[in-house]
């Protein structure tokens, strides 16, 4: 008879008879562990008719109750707000303000009578207690523990009864009857899975943050993604005050929403309306910048793109981007050198946006190569111009995505032309050029973009 597997990586599942320190299937150091002979056979159990299946015509629907957290940005990204019962996964960078959001999502709730328990796991209580003073989240239904203990945690949460839980972090936790060291993934998934039963069981919210390798998933195995409701990832620039919150996984709402935030010396604050951000203040139109309404999951920002171009003091011209994608820089450099007849090959180009936000998206290559023209031309386009468009390798522009959004937040900000009317002038100009069969050529095909 064939032995039984014995031993199982905790992060793909692959099994073997022995044990072995690589994992044959995803090559991870540590994972594979003993999981002992399963047994023979299971017998199957009565199932007690309320239990039984039913057909799916015949089930009600209804939408899963919901309480704000207090905080619009966050509980736009939610879905409308927290499920009771429900798990959410924060991750991020460290220092990007996963704590001190969730600290300020307690004191909110706490603040409307809720009972709140905050288990820190990596600061004491005195610390947690600074911060929250700093940021104005003194609440006495707040009630905070600095555990690192499973067992501990749960009966604080049976002895408390609290209507939300929150746990910073999930890699410092760990359960004293596994023997590997806290953050391993067999301990993650332990913690993680008690956590979410006892949640589940009692019907509080749970919120849980979890660490990010270098690579930005995660940290932990992959079963931990899978056992919650919901993973929301803080995102931003340590370098500038701007944060964004998205979620990858949400059983309760959509996974396209975009919540803001800025980080201030007094906490974490909303911003509901971050149209300004990304914009000069400039009173005068300047050469090499041009405006594109990008896409932030379902939002629509104006954003300023930037291009300075000089001649080049090398015999290897410089290409230079901040807060775009550079191999997309790279392509509207060389369609503009073939088909709009601008030569940057003995130019050194500068591409960045303002205000920090990062835009890969192709929405966006038209105004970059408006931008790159404009300061190439040394010619300012208008101020009421936004620029929105996807450029092929063909010299082409093609409309871009959810345009109509778009051409709304643009008429809202006061931007009287979008550049998509204009797209098809450009495109009949660059496509006339084309079947002329000219290497000169005669027409500029920008001239037919409003302001050159």
């Amino acid at each position: 008879m064939a032995k039984s597997p014995a031993f199982r990586c905790s992060e793909c599942g692959w099994t073997t008879l022995k044990w072995v320190g690589r994992c044959g299937e995803c090559q991870q150091w540590g994972t594979v562990e003993e999981v002992g002979v399963p047994a023979k056979g299971v017998a199957a159990a009565s199932v007690p008719a309320s239990r039984a299946a039913r057909p799916i015509t015949e089930l009600e629907t209804a939408d899963a109750p919901r309480w704000p957290t207090g905080i619009a940005e966050f509980d736009r990204v939610l879905g409308g707000g927290i499920v009771p019962g429900a798990v959410v996964l924060c991750s991020g960078e460290p220092g990007v303000g996963k704590s001190t959001l969730l600290l300020a999502v307690a004191a909110r709730a706490a603040s409307t009578g809720r009972r709140v328990l905050y288990v820190s796991g990596e600061e004491s209580l005195a610390q947690v207690r600074l911060r929250a003073e700093r940021t104005g989240a003194l609440e006495p239904q707040l009630y905070l523990a600095s555990e690192t203990d499973l067992a501990t945690i749960l009966g604080q949460l049976r002895d408390t009864a609290p209507a939300l839980v929150i746990v910073d972090s999930v890699q410092t936790v760990a359960n004293a009857a596994n023997e590997s060291l806290a953050g391993g993934p067999s301990q993650v998934r332990d913690v993680a899975a008690a956590l979410t039963r006892a949640a589940k069981d009692a019907g509080v919210p749970l919120l849980l943050v979890g660490h990010v390798t270098k690579d930005g998933s995660v940290a932990g195995p992959r079963v931990l993604e899978h056992l919650v409701d919901v993973v929301a990832h803080f995102d931003g620039d340590r370098q500038t005050a701007l944060r964004f919150v998205r979620t990858s996984k949400n059983r309760f709402g959509p996974t396209d929403e975009v919540g803001c935030f800025e980080m201030t010396g007094d906490g974490i604050l909303e911003v509901p309306d971050p149209s300004g951000l990304f914009l000069s203040r400039s009173a005068t139109p300047l050469a090499g910048t041009c405006v594109t309404i990008a896409l932030e999951g379902r939002r629509a920002l104006p954003v300023e793109m930037q291009a300075l171009v000089v001649p080049a003091s090398t015999a290897q011209p410089r290409r230079v981007v901040n807060g775009v994608d550079s191999s997309r820089v790279a392509m509207v450099i060389a369609v503009l050198e073939r088909h709009a007849g601008i030569a940057l090959g003995n130019q050194d180009v500068y591409v960045s946006t303002v205000g920090g936000i990062r835009v890969t998206e192709p929405g966006a290559d038209l105004a970059i190569a408006l931008a790159i023209a404009s300061a190439f031309r040394s010619t300012a386009l208008p101020r009421e111009l936004a620029a929105v468009g996807e450029i092929s390798l063909a010299g082409e522009i093609r409309a871009a995505s959810a345009a109509k959004r778009r051409a709304a937040e643009a008429r809202r900000l006061g931007y009287a032309r979008v550049v998509d009317e204009g797209v098809a002038l450009v495109r009949s100009a660059v496509t006339e050029t084309l079947a002329a069969g000219r290497r000169e050529r005669q027409r500029d095909p920008l001239e037919a973009v409003p302001g050159f």
